[in-house]
């Protein structure tokens, strides 16, 4: 009985071909579905407030590879890297895990609280963080581990359910854009603090000119972000929902493949930088290796809610976890500035199309837009779990002996492992299919 209400809510792989076109609510005949302008000025404002979001929030996240390496070798070299990772997984995970609530409070009307709320705390945390000592790891934690982490974990799922009330047919495309965002922060934070920490301005002025540059976009986002909807006059309640989504097995595929593969995504943008450096590369070079990612990982995201709406987003999502899973394990072999900069370049290709495409499949997997925060929420805490537990363990096979192959290995293992769950998910749909 469980496998056929599942299938009755869940969509067949014909709805993937049109990103977000999924029935809401009780079918696209019914007189309360809400209308969706699927552009106009006041939308493209909003996905571009939420761009600007991603910029600050999740793109300096996935720049903390900088910090890894600039606190292994000069600012806090008292501790292992295992230890210091714990700074960029924490922020990762709070980034990622805390839409289980923050998509909660944006579903029962809370939006500016979380915007204004998350704006405020992201500033003050990256102004404390310029006031951290050398060799004080714990100050640095808080700043950037837990402050940045919690006031852009308030702000990122909202900001992405918030274009949904604007877009229903071109959502993948517009999701594309606001996930470019993050790229685009993980481009420009890099260069930007690799220039201002090993220059004049030293620790402490590089954060305050990085501070500076978030909180004055920060403010820009605050200023353009608008829900067009009310709240919903039901909240749907969460003990229940999550007893009906259990029953959701392409949801429940799609959000361990989600966990899983984040295990190991993170271990090329945490480690790179401090990979090329310890194989006596250039440093110069070294600094630009996450650079070359990212903007590779910039062009995937731009294009990738085009191609998604040609080849599907299911099938690129699957696709991209199975090619980053391989060229993790290809880390084993990195020695040469030829093996950086072609891992780093397609690396970062298939890794902006993972990360653009996970919202669009949450979307994808959810009939009722009422749910989208709170569905969004708990796939993304799952998924912050894999992104909390995957660096530190990395750096603790990675050792003091900086021993690159068992951290690779077990990174390489886990995203195979959310590969094949992603392919589960695919078999399950086509066989539901071919039933009805």
């Amino acid at each position: 009985m469980d496998t056929e209400n599942s299938k009755a809510s869940s969509p067949t792989v014909d709805d993937e071909k049109h990103v977000g076109t999924v029935d809401e609510g009780h079918g696209s005949e019914d007189a309360n579905e809400p209308t969706y302008p699927d552009g106009g000025l006041r939308a493209w404002i909003t996905v571009f407030g939420s761009f600007i979001i991603q910029f600050c929030g999740f793109g300096y996240t996935t720049s903390f590879g900088v910090y890894q390496d600039y606190y292994t070798r000069v600012y806090i070299t008292n501790e292992s890297s295992s230890a210091i990772s714990w700074i960029g997984s924490v922020n990762a995970f709070l980034v990622i895990a805390s839409g289980v609530v923050a998509g909660r409070l944006y579903d029962k009307g809370y939006f500016y609280f979380l915007l204004y709320g998350g704006a405020i705390l992201i500033s003050f945390s990256l102004f404390m963080l310029s006031l951290a000592k050398p060799d004080n790891i714990y100050q640095n934690f808080l700043a950037q581990g837990i402050g940045h982490g919690l006031g852009a974990g308030m702000m990122y799922v909202p900001s992405i359910a918030l274009v949904s009330q604007y877009f229903k047919k071109r959502r993948a495309l517009a999701m594309s854009f606001v996930a470019a965002g993050s790229s685009l922060g993980a481009f420009v934070h890099p260069i930007m603090l690799n220039n201002t920490l090993n220059g004049h301005l030293g620790f402490g002025g590089a954060v305050r000119a990085s501070a500076g540059l978030v909180t004055g976009l920060l403010v820009i986002a605050c200023c353009l972000m608008r829900p067009r909807l009310p709240p919903p006059t039901v909240v749907h309640d969460l003990g229940k929902s999550l007893k009906r989504y259990s029953r959701d097995i392409p949801f429940i595929a799609a959000s361990a493949g989600l966990t899983f593969f984040t295990i190991g995504f993170y271990f090329p943008l945490f480690f790179l930088q401090l990979d090329a450096i310890k194989h006596n590369l250039s440093e110069r070079f070294g600094f630009y290796a996450l650079v070359m990612m990212n903007a590779t990982s910039f062009v995937a995201r731009m294009s990738a809610g085009l191609l998604a709406q040609r080849l599907g987003v299911m099938n690129m999502i699957t696709v991209s976890t199975g090619c980053c899973a391989v060229l993790i394990f290809c880390m084993i072999a990195l020695k040469t500035v030829a093996s950086v900069v072609l891992l780093a370049v397609i690396y970062g290709f298939f890794s902006g199309i993972f990360i653009t495409l996970m919202a669009p499949l949450i979307a994808i997997l959810t009939e009722d837009v009422t749910e989208l925060g709170v569905r969004m929420g708990i796939s993304f805490a799952f998924c912050g779990v894999g992104a909390l537990i995957g660096p530190p363990i990395n750096g603790a096979l990675l050792t003091g002996q900086f021993i690159w192959w068992k951290p690779a290995l077990f990174s390489g293992m886990f995203a195979l492992l959310g590969f094949l769950c992603f392919v589960g998910m695919l078999l399950i749909l086509h066989r539901w299919k071919k039933n009805d």
